[in-house]
């Protein structure tokens, strides 16, 4: 395999991006990319010029440098920038985007390392991360806001009505309250804010992670304002779930 080939299968690997994916970020045919990495086809000058922006790296890396088995790789030294900025209580972004790959390497550092990152000064002493959500179901919270959680490491810790970030192996990333089961110990019952949403429950051996909410980043644009008919239908829908959850809880 060409070194350049290698490098960009490595640094696609890297992000958790699939073939297509990283034909759609380079603006290419995803039978291409394959062709790059199979060493049937070099890549091409304008193709490098795109990675070597996602990627903040020179062309001289990219052409001459095998990026996964050398050290200080330009993946070193943005750990060690990183260790560096690590007393700013570094905050790392899950977008929608990069939520499949997320799912496949949460307990991947390299992968971690190479999300985005940002602080806050309100947020101090504790592990957090922030995820993109989409969809209505956490209304008035709107589509596309940025959850702020930190890490739950023991689902003892979990408080009841809580909202957080829900990592699963079968739902994938969602953002809900959580209710403990009384009657059954291995289940979560998720609750959404829109009662026009049904809760339902996942067994906590599903759980891959938990993120207890903080705050919720979004443009005052989306913000949501309710009129009173659509207030008062959704009082009495969450009223009927909230009969329906109290019967199956006990």
């Amino acid at each position: 395999m060409s070194i350049a080939g290698q490098n960009l299968k490595y640094l696609r690997k890297l992000r958790g991006w699939t073939q297509e994916e990283f034909a759609n970020k380079l603006g290419i045919k995803r039978s291409l990319v394959g062709a790059y990495e199979e060493e049937r086809a070099d890549p091409r000058l304008d193709v490098l010029q795109v990675v070597s922006e996602i990627f903040k790296l020179t062309l001289d890396e990219l052409l001459t440098k095998e990026l996964g088995n050398q050290s200080g790789t330009y993946l070193t030294r943005r750990r060690q920038m990183k260790m560096m900025s690590a007393e700013r209580n570094l905050i790392h972004f899950v977008p929608v985007k990069a939520a499949a790959g997320y799912l496949a390497n949460y307990a991947d550092s390299e992968f971690i390392d190479e999300l985005n990152t940002f602080t806050l000064p309100m947020l101090s002493g504790g592990n957090y991360r922030a995820f993109e959500i989409i969809g209505d179901s956490m209304l008035p919270t709107p589509s596309g806001s940025i959850i702020v959680c930190e890490k739950i490491e023991d689902l003892n810790d979990v408080k009841n009505d809580q909202p957080y970030i829900v990592v699963s192996r079968n739902e994938g990333i969602v953002y809900k309250r959580v209710e403990k089961n009384n009657r059954y110990k291995n289940k979560l019952t998720l609750v959404s804010d829109n009662p026009q949403y049904q809760p339902y429950q996942i067994n906590t051996e599903d759980v891959a992670e938990l993120w207890h909410a903080q705050m919720v980043i979004s443009k005052v644009s989306q913000q949501q304002r309710w009129d009173m008919n659509s207030l008062a239908s959704m009082v009495n829908n969450l009223q009927s779930q909230v009969s329906t959850l109290k019967k199956k809880l006990n």
